[in-house]
């Protein structure tokens, strides 16, 4: 992913990205239309998010540790983790007969829509066939928050932020600065929509509509998904769990968006004693899946 890409999710496109860091991205889009130049590295500077390198692995053996780090796209960049690495270690550890469990590490504020949805139901699906936990070692928010909560369990760190469960789009008018610079825009366009939404005109009525229609959908595929992660309705997802706000670790299982809260540690150490001994693996996490329910209804 290149400037361009990155900049391009704070203008327009539906994001799936703690709002923190949406108005950051504003910021910097404002500074590069004045013509000031960034790179990648110090985009990921100014934005204050986790690089790829800033990674862990598992002292346990037989536990994969995916990491979901950084800005969440769908095709391989420098900045973050994108869906197809993502995809690509949770295949090989699920196919691995050396694997017995597996433990998404996050440290994401989100990110864009594409993949997203298609994998976290991957990931849901597989429940059944190893060991799956999460941990919000340190922000689990918006995309990193669907991928996540597709896990059997999801955990936080004490001091981990957990949620954002929520979708939305910018539109930055560019008319006042543009008229400052003294700036003329001349468009040639084909097609009646084809610059709808462009920074250099005022936001009609109609693409305010069609913008939010696109933020409602992409939100409706979010709280179903998580009704189904969460074992509750979509009704309860949307005037609970956060209603998009970033909570504490305490707050967050509260809000029943967190199942435990412990160390990056002691998630790995739950996901190997559940994965340890193969014969006796699915009734044991049977019951835990039996437990977790009733945990998730009482509360």
């Amino acid at each position: 992913m290149n400037i361009h890409r990155i900049l391009q999710m704070f203008t327009g496109d539906v994001c799936l990205l703690e709002p923190r860091m949406l108005r950051l991205g504003g910021r910097l889009l404002h500074r590069k239309l004045l013509g000031e130049v960034f790179t990648g590295t110090r985009v990921h500077a100014e934005l204050g998010v986790a690089t790829p390198i800033q990674r862990r692995e598992a002292r346990e053996s037989g536990i994969a540790v995916i990491p979901i780090v950084g800005v969440v796209e769908q095709r391989m960049h420098s900045l973050g983790t994108s869906v197809e690495e993502i995809e690509m270690m949770f295949d090989a550890a699920i196919a691995s007969k050396r694997v017995d469990g597996i433990v998404f590490d996050v440290d994401s504020p989100g990110g864009g829509v594409t993949g997203v949805p298609e994998l976290a139901e991957r990931i849901f699906a597989a429940r059944g066939i190893k060991p799956l936990a999460s941990i919000s070692n340190g922000m689990m928010a918006s995309a990193a928050l669907w991928l996540g909560s597709a896990a059997r369990e999801v955990w936080a760190i004490r001091s981990g932020d957990t949620g954002s469960l929520g979708v939305y789009a910018l539109h930055i008018d560019e008319t006042k600065a543009i008229e400052d610079e003294g700036i003329v825009v001349t468009e040639f366009s084909a097609g009646k929509y084809k610059t709808e939404g462009a920074p250099w005109a005022v936001l009609s009525e109609e693409a305010a509509e069609f913008f939010q229609s696109r933020v409602d959908e992409v939100y409706g595929w979010f709280t179903v998904a998580m009704a189904e992660f969460r074992g509750d309705t979509p009704a309860n997802v949307r005037k609970g769990y956060g209603e998009g706000r970033m909570l504490g670790a305490k707050q967050a299982k509260a809000a029943k968006l967190v199942d435990r809260i412990g160390t990056f540690e002691e998630v790995v150490s739950r996901v190997a004693q559940l994965g340890s001994k193969p014969k006796g693996r699915r009734a044991a996490m049977l019951r835990e899946e039996v437990a977790l329910d009733r945990d998730r209804r009482i509360s």
